[in-house]
């Protein structure tokens, strides 16, 4: 069972979208009668579902009146033609949430069905799909749910869920010893720390530091990525490794085979494609 963010969490944001949506007036929507409709939302494509919940909370923020019953989960893959939502109640308050809640549905159901794409490429290997936190402003949380509804792993949610030492960080400290100690210095105790490392000296510095409790193996070549797992291994360290940077669903088997435990693809949440759905009243 995927658990949702729970709807206090963004019940804020869909009202300004929906604001943002209506302008001042829905003419279209205002020159036609106010009747009792019925309508059924349908998947037009093979996908992975994300986003339910958050359409129903959208039916409810525009007319109470809306009778929004799921018809199937979160997290299930569904085939083209599975009506996934039946609705019923006022046609204006139906038509004037219809967009917004497809756009969100659609999106976060692209995101799942992706991440199930990256997750079924990595089936036997024992690594886990990481998402990032490249994702779009006011969408994080729901965005980070759905790869969760495709089987992927999050990564942070915010900033302050974990420690994650990247370039320009270790930069502006003045090297990865540097860093390490001052963030375990500063991060709460259950806080994790991670370091991005480009070389294989780099991991060597992170595996003599017993702070470092993962390192992420930044656009490495399947070679070095095999040589950076060998080492972590011979140590003998608990340390967890995780692959990033250019990760397509070709490329994201091999790297698994490396035996790295995570690989974090960006594209999860910055280039997945919508969905297809639609909203169908009955005549």
């Amino acid at each position: 069972m995927h658990h949702p963010p729970h709807p206090l969490t963004y019940r804020d944001a869909l009202q300004a979208w929906l604001k943002e949506d209506w302008g001042t007036q829905d003419w279209t929507t205002a020159a036609v009668p106010v009747r009792p409709m019925r309508g059924h939302v349908v998947a037009k494509s093979e996908l992975v579902l994300a986003g339910l919940p958050v359409a129903l909370e959208v039916f409810a923020l525009v007319d109470p009146a809306i009778r929004a019953v799921p018809r199937a989960a979160d997290g299930q893959r569904v085939p083209s033609g599975t009506v996934v939502l039946d609705l019923e109640g006022p046609s204006h308050g139906i038509l004037l949430a219809e967009r917004v809640m497809l756009n969100l549905l659609q999106r976060l159901s692209g995101t799942a069905t992706l991440t199930r794409a990256f997750v079924d490429a990595l089936e036997g290997t024992g690594c886990r799909v990481l998402d990032t936190r490249k994702t779009t402003p006011g969408l994080k949380l729901l965005e980070k749910y759905a790869v969760r509804c495709g089987g992927g792993v999050n990564h942070r949610l915010t900033l302050g869920d974990g420690v994650l030492l990247k370039e320009n960080h270790l930069a502006a400290a003045g090297g990865i010893r540097q860093a390490v100690e001052a963030a375990r210095a500063a991060a709460p105790n259950l806080v994790r720390i991670e370091v991005e490392v480009e070389r294989l000296e780099q991991l060597e510095q992170c595996l003599a530091l017993d702070a470092v409790d993962g390192v992420l193996l930044d656009n490495m070549d399947l070679e070095t990525t095999r040589k950076a797992v060998t080492m972590r291994n011979a140590s003998g360290r608990k340390m967890f490794l995780e692959a990033s940077g250019n990760m397509s669903l070709e490329r994201a088997r091999p790297v698994a085979e490396t035996g790295v435990d995570f690989i974090s693809v960006g594209a999860l949440t910055h280039s997945a494609t919508a969905a297809d759905l639609s909203l169908r009243l009955e005549r």
